[in-house]
Protein backbone atom coordinates (compact mmCIF):
# COMPACT_ATOMS: atom_id res chain seq x y z
CA UNK A 1 0.00 0.00 0.00
CA UNK A 2 1.19 3.52 -1.00
CA UNK A 3 1.15 5.66 2.20
CA UNK A 4 2.41 9.41 2.91
CA UNK A 5 4.50 9.91 5.91
CA UNK A 6 2.81 12.59 8.11
CA UNK A 7 5.76 12.39 10.47
CA UNK A 8 9.68 11.70 10.90
CA UNK A 9 9.67 7.80 11.32
CA UNK A 10 12.90 6.32 12.05
CA UNK A 11 13.52 3.56 9.53
CA UNK A 12 11.05 4.31 6.61
CA UNK A 13 11.19 7.86 5.94
CA UNK A 14 10.26 12.03 6.92
CA UNK A 15 7.32 13.69 6.57
CA UNK A 16 6.08 14.19 3.50
CA UNK A 17 7.98 10.96 1.65
CA UNK A 18 5.81 8.40 -0.19
CA UNK A 19 6.24 5.08 0.70
CA UNK A 20 5.35 1.74 0.25
CA UNK A 21 4.65 -0.60 3.08
CA UNK A 22 2.86 -3.72 3.94
CA UNK A 23 -1.15 -3.42 4.00
CA UNK A 24 -0.79 -4.70 7.78
CA UNK A 25 1.51 -2.13 8.95
CA UNK A 26 -0.26 0.76 7.10
CA UNK A 27 -3.90 -0.43 8.57
CA UNK A 28 -2.99 -1.70 11.81
CA UNK A 29 -0.23 0.84 12.91
CA UNK A 30 0.64 3.55 11.00
CA UNK A 31 -3.01 4.86 9.65
CA UNK A 32 -4.90 4.47 12.76
CA UNK A 33 -2.24 6.43 14.92
CA UNK A 34 -2.09 9.48 12.40
CA UNK A 35 1.59 8.76 10.98
CA UNK A 36 0.51 8.14 7.56
CA UNK A 37 -2.52 9.21 5.08
CA UNK A 38 -3.64 7.09 1.99
CA UNK A 39 -2.10 8.26 -1.36
CA UNK A 40 -4.92 9.56 -3.14
CA UNK A 41 -4.10 12.04 -6.07
CA UNK A 42 -5.06 15.00 -3.61
CA UNK A 43 -3.11 13.37 -1.12
CA UNK A 44 -0.01 13.95 -3.38
CA UNK A 45 -0.05 17.65 -3.77
CA UNK A 46 -0.36 17.62 0.06
CA UNK A 47 3.05 15.37 0.39
CA UNK A 48 4.59 17.91 -2.38
CA UNK A 49 4.15 21.06 -0.07
CA UNK A 50 5.22 19.00 2.96
CA UNK A 51 8.33 18.51 1.06
CA UNK A 52 8.86 22.14 0.59
CA UNK A 53 8.14 22.99 4.00
CA UNK A 54 10.40 20.32 5.09
CA UNK A 55 13.14 21.53 2.76
CA UNK A 56 12.61 25.48 3.74
CA UNK A 57 12.42 25.05 7.45
CA UNK A 58 16.00 22.32 6.76
CA UNK A 59 17.67 25.38 4.92
CA UNK A 60 16.84 27.68 7.98
CA UNK A 61 18.21 25.51 10.58
CA UNK A 62 21.23 24.99 8.81
CA UNK A 63 21.98 28.99 8.33
CA UNK A 64 21.35 29.79 11.75
CA UNK A 65 23.57 26.84 12.68
CA UNK A 66 26.16 28.26 10.62
CA UNK A 67 25.60 31.46 11.69
CA UNK A 68 26.17 29.95 15.53
CA UNK A 69 29.37 27.91 14.17
CA UNK A 70 31.23 31.31 12.70
CA UNK A 71 30.13 33.16 16.58
CA UNK A 72 31.77 30.21 18.46
CA UNK A 73 35.04 29.57 16.52
CA UNK A 74 35.84 32.94 16.69
CA UNK A 75 35.82 32.76 20.52
CA UNK A 76 37.40 30.58 24.16
CA UNK A 77 34.85 30.07 26.48
CA UNK A 78 35.80 29.89 29.97
CA UNK A 79 35.16 27.64 32.59
CA UNK A 80 35.74 27.99 35.99
CA UNK A 81 36.33 25.27 38.53
CA UNK A 82 37.84 23.87 41.62
CA UNK A 83 40.57 22.61 41.29
CA UNK A 84 43.80 21.14 43.82
CA UNK A 85 47.19 22.29 43.54
CA UNK A 86 48.49 19.89 40.70
CA UNK A 87 45.45 21.14 38.66
CA UNK A 88 42.97 18.22 38.90
CA UNK A 89 39.55 19.20 39.15
CA UNK A 90 37.17 18.45 41.89
CA UNK A 91 34.87 16.53 39.64
CA UNK A 92 34.75 16.79 36.06
CA UNK A 93 33.48 19.37 33.45
CA UNK A 94 30.41 18.08 31.56
CA UNK A 95 28.58 18.65 28.32
CA UNK A 96 25.95 21.04 30.77
CA UNK A 97 28.64 22.81 32.16
CA UNK A 98 29.52 23.59 28.54
CA UNK A 99 26.55 24.31 27.57
CA UNK A 100 25.57 26.72 30.51
CA UNK A 101 29.32 28.87 30.11
CA UNK A 102 28.34 29.35 26.39
CA UNK A 103 24.70 30.53 27.30
CA UNK A 104 26.49 32.78 29.55
CA UNK A 105 29.34 34.35 27.74
CA UNK A 106 28.26 34.26 24.16
CA UNK A 107 24.56 34.39 24.39
CA UNK A 108 24.14 31.14 22.41
CA UNK A 109 21.70 29.03 23.56
CA UNK A 110 23.42 25.23 23.19
CA UNK A 111 21.94 21.61 23.56
CA UNK A 112 23.76 19.81 25.79
CA UNK A 113 23.41 16.59 23.75
CA UNK A 114 24.15 18.62 20.51
CA UNK A 115 28.15 18.83 22.13
CA UNK A 116 31.05 16.07 22.18
CA UNK A 117 33.36 16.68 24.58
CA UNK A 118 36.56 14.55 24.72
CA UNK A 119 37.02 11.71 27.18
CA UNK A 120 36.26 13.76 30.51
CA UNK A 121 37.40 16.85 31.26
CA UNK A 122 39.66 16.60 34.93
CA UNK A 123 42.56 18.94 34.86
CA UNK A 124 43.01 22.13 34.28
CA UNK A 125 43.90 23.07 30.53
CA UNK A 126 42.62 24.09 26.92
CA UNK A 127 40.27 21.53 25.43
CA UNK A 128 38.51 21.47 21.70
CA UNK A 129 34.60 20.57 21.81
CA UNK A 130 32.84 19.57 19.00
CA UNK A 131 28.94 20.67 18.16
CA UNK A 132 26.97 19.07 15.59
CA UNK A 133 23.97 21.27 14.97
CA UNK A 134 22.63 20.32 11.97
CA UNK A 135 23.44 16.90 9.89
CA UNK A 136 25.63 19.42 7.59
CA UNK A 137 26.94 21.76 10.48
CA UNK A 138 30.06 19.90 13.02
CA UNK A 139 32.20 22.22 13.99
CA UNK A 140 34.78 22.49 17.18
CA UNK A 141 35.26 25.28 19.25
CA UNK A 142 37.84 26.15 22.08
CA UNK A 143 37.16 25.96 26.16
CA UNK A 144 39.49 26.81 28.51
CA UNK A 145 38.99 25.28 32.01
CA UNK A 146 40.76 27.55 34.96
CA UNK A 147 41.06 26.82 38.80
CA UNK A 148 38.10 29.07 40.69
Amino acid sequence: MRVILRADNKGLGKRGDIIDVSDGHARNYLLPKGLALVASDGAMSQAGAMRRARDLRDAADRDSAQTIAKALVAQVIKITAKAGAEGRLFGSVTAADVAAAVQAQAHIELDRRKLHLPDSIKVLGEYSVTAKLHHDVEFPFTIEVVKA
